[in-house]
């Protein structure tokens, strides 16, 4: 089986959504970052999260299922291969909305933290919408919603302490490209997301929805 991250490593490294935003600037400062804190990135993609919380002065380990993400420990969300409480944060951007099994992945994030827990992803909004992704990438399982979120939160015995969303707007060529969706395909997909189209039909936007939990001390 071919692994598809890989083969895109170097288009999410490259990828200005991912990259910058005022989205990862408020993740970043929801993981209060501090000198020597221990970080946890789960699904750490290109990397631009665990750049970040370093240069905040944080000792940040990286994992993803990838090889071809380079991440320090090679595994999934739902297999983290840590100690009770190894983390002072855990904080995964932009990746739940792949986990085959999201709920068992939120009890090891919050399982291996000791304090905090930061999520970011993609905010459910319509079955059209998850159409589209799933259609432009098959390893898309589905976005949830707040009320989704805070359930996996708080089913895994932590408290929610703040949400956030953020619109986001991206560029549709580079967005198709990036998982080399093409064609009758991504006609398919365009049309889908009209509503979504800005830009002259050159872009779409979607909102990403931001959560910060604490790990409860009761």
């Amino acid at each position: 089986m071919n692994d598809v991250w890989s083969e895109r490593a170097d288009a999410y490294r490259t990828s200005t959504t991912h990259m910058r935003g005022d989205d990862l600037e408020a993740l970043v400062v929801m993981c209060e970052p501090a000198e020597g804190a221990k970080a946890l990135d789960v699904a750490t993609g290109g990397g631009h999260v665990a750049r970040r919380l370093r240069e905040e002065g944080c000792e940040v380990v990286t994992i993803d299922s990838s090889p071809g993400m380079q991440p320090d420990v090679l595994s999934r969300a739902e297999d983290l291969p840590f100690a009770d409480g190894s983390f002072d944060v855990v904080v995964c951007r932009i990746a739940a909305h792949h986990f085959a099994d999201v709920g068992k992945a939120i009890e090891e994030i919050a399982r291996v933290s000791n304090r905090l827990v930061v999520i970011e992803d993609t905010l459910y909004l319509s079955e059209q919408q998850e159409e589209a992704e799933k259609l432009r990438d098959p390893s898309h399982v589905r976005s949830y919603d707040e009320d989704e979120w805070k359930d996996l939160l708080v089913g895994a015995g932590l408290e929610v302490e703040q949400v956030e969303f953020f619109e986001k707007v991206h560029p549709l060529a580079d967005w198709l490209a990036r998982t080399g969706c093409e064609g009758e395909e991504a006609a398919r997909v365009t049309e889908l997301l009209r509503p979504q189209l800005v830009d002259g039909g050159n872009a779409w936007r979607d909102t990403k929805i931001l959560l910060k939990a604490r790990k409860s001390q009761s």
